[in-house]
């Protein structure tokens, strides 16, 4: 019944629009009859809540929270504080008719009525003034109509006596006899009725005001997570336009290199190819020749006798000799792999684009984090990145001279150190934020009692033309250097800090800094070894055939 009512809802005057009526049912958006409450504080109609019970439990409509209900009914208790509202606003809407003179009086006159508590009848503002100001009537009780005493508010309805003391113990009104019945020691607890309400009006105040400073706290948290969240907008839109702008450009980058790396590699295949088929040509040109000569010699022995061979066999001898010590290419020149080196290459032209560019500082970036470390100057893991800029340090009068260079909101700042001081790190550069802000609390508030006085100083001037005093010039002018000067030495004592967060700073780059090299170091080295082990892989797949080939020969000449 509720999925449709309690959608979430965009805004605080939305929420205030939802809850603009405090009598008012939340569920049936009427008045409430019987109200109960709920362990969250949430009220609605019994009627509203009945059924809703589950295995002792009833989850609030509204929120959701769990709350415990006993007995058979499945209803958590009833809210008397918010009945008693209920039926006092019923009371006021009746039509009330004055005990003297029967008049009749509208809703809009209600504030002129009064009520005798003593006689028990309302009276209209003429009558009190007539009939009630004699003397019998002297001590005779009249209030407001709206605070007249209800019968069940006179007397104890055990005793049927009025009430006359509080228990401060049991936080009940007590009359006469329920006095006399109590104990010794809880008598040391009670006290008049006029003393109790008194207290407890004090008491209501403390409690009022500590809800009216969560509710100041429930709103100021409202407007940073607001903040915060168009802080994230507006972070996640520069980061997409910067993911995107970043991947347009790698794209160009390795689309160029893409076709760099292909001309490179078509080149090779063209010059391997060349030199193969040079080779190729040369071997299978020599090789007629040694089948030739070959069958020469087998030729040779069988026909020739001792003297013949004794003639001319030193001669092929020679011959063969000098054939076989001719320069032979019968190795390849090269390898058969062709290697674009295509991976560092495209990691190379990438480079320049995933290598931070220098960073600015708070002093000259809005998106900053600290000096010389922005936003986007981090890594996803949290580490900065290998590029760090340190902001020059510039005399303390050029930089109070030059106006417009804090370009960084101060909401902006003081949302960050709120962020900040949220996280719980106790840090020197938190503790560091925690005295500014009271610090510039302070100044902020007498340059705003300065900037009162100098407008109420022109509003007369301009508008009433009255004579000012020239010693309230002076005061403001003299407060004003005052307050220069106080300015000029909280910014030096800031400035002066800033060597010390350098130092930290500096520290957490250098650190960062070495992980990241040693980081990049394991990486290489394990990429060398693949690269020699591919080497070697290669290698042994040239020779193989080779000796395949010589083992052969091998074994037919191991015979002979």
């Amino acid at each position: 019944m509720a999925g449709s009512i309690f959608s979430p809802l965009g805004s605080c005057s939305e929420l205030e629009k939802a809850n603009c009526h405090p009598l008012v049912c939340l569920l049936c958006h009427e008045p409430y009859q019987h109200p109960c409450l709920l362990d969250c504080y949430h009220n609605f109609c019994a009627s509203c809540l009945r059924g809703r019970a589950s295995d002792g439990r009833l989850r609030c409509p509204l929120c959701g929270h769990p709350s415990v209900v006993r007995g058979g009914t499945g209803l958590p208790p009833v809210d008397r504080l918010l009945q008693f509202l209920v039926d006092s606003s019923a009371d006021s809407e009746e039509d009330v008719q004055c005990a003297n003179c029967d008049r009749c009086c509208t809703k809009a006159e209600l504030d002129t009525m009064y009520f005798c508590n003593t006689c028990g009848q309302p009276l209209c503002a003429p009558c009190r003034e007539e009939t009630h100001r004699a003397r019998m009537f002297a001590r005779h009780e009249i209030v407001s109509l709206s605070k007249r005493t209800k019968d069940i508010h006179k007397k104890c309805p055990l005793h049927e006596e009025p009430y006359i003391m509080f228990s401060t113990e049991k936080k009940s009104m007590l009359c006469i006899n329920c006095f006399r019945d109590m104990q010794g020691e809880s008598r040391a607890h009670c006290i008049d009725i006029e003393t109790a309400y008194m207290q407890g009006c004090q008491r209501l105040d403390q409690a009022v005001m500590a809800v009216k400073e969560l509710q100041t706290s429930t709103r100021e948290a409202i407007v940073l997570l607001k903040a915060m969240i168009e802080e994230v907008r507006n972070s996640a839109s520069e980061e997409e336009a910067a993911i995107n702008s970043l991947f347009s450009r790698m794209q160009e980058q390795l689309s160029e290199r893409k076709k760099t790396l292909l001309k490179a590699v078509q080149s090779q295949h063209e010059e391997k190819e060349k030199a193969f088929k040079e080779q190729l040509a040369h071997l299978a040109s020599l090789l007629p020749t040694l089948q030739v000569h070959l069958v020469t010699c087998s030729a040779f022995l069988s026909s020739a006798n001792k003297a013949e061979f004794l003639d001319l066999g030193y001669q092929l001898m020679e011959r063969l000799q000098r054939i076989v010590k001719l320069p032979h290419r019968l190795r390849p020149a090269q390898t058969s792999k062709i290697n674009s080196e295509y991976r560092a290459e495209f990691a190379r032209c990438l480079e320049p684009l995933l290598m931070l560019s220098p960073r600015r500082s708070v002093v000259g970036s809005a998106g900053g984090i600290g000096p010389g470390i922005t936003g986007t100057n981090m890594l996803p893991s949290g580490q900065c990145s290998k590029t760090l800029m340190v902001p020059s340090c510039l005399p303390t009068s050029d930089k109070m001279s030059s106006g417009p260079m804090v370009k960084k909101p101060t909401m902006h700042r003081y949302i960050s150190t709120k962020v900040l001081l949220a996280e719980g790190h106790e840090t020197p550069f938190a503790e560091h934020c925690r005295n500014y802000e009271n610090t510039y609390r302070m100044l902020q508030a007498e340059i705003q009692g300065l900037k009162d006085q100098v407008q109420e100083l022109h509003r007369d001037l301009t508008k009433h033309h009255s004579l000012i005093k020239s010693e309230i010039m002076s005061e403001i002018l003299q407060k004003s250097l005052q307050m220069d000067v106080q300015i000029a030495a909280h910014y030096s004592a800031v400035e002066m800090m800033r060597s010390v967060f350098e130092e930290v700073w500096e520290e957490t780059y250098q650190r960062v800094a070495n992980e990241q090299e040693i980081y990049e170091a394991q990486l290489h080295d394990l990429l060398q070894l693949r690269q020699e082990n591919s080497c070697l892989s290669t290698i042994t797949k040239q020779i193989a055939p080779y000796v395949r080939s010589i083992a052969k020969v091998k074994e037919r000449l191991e015979p002979r």
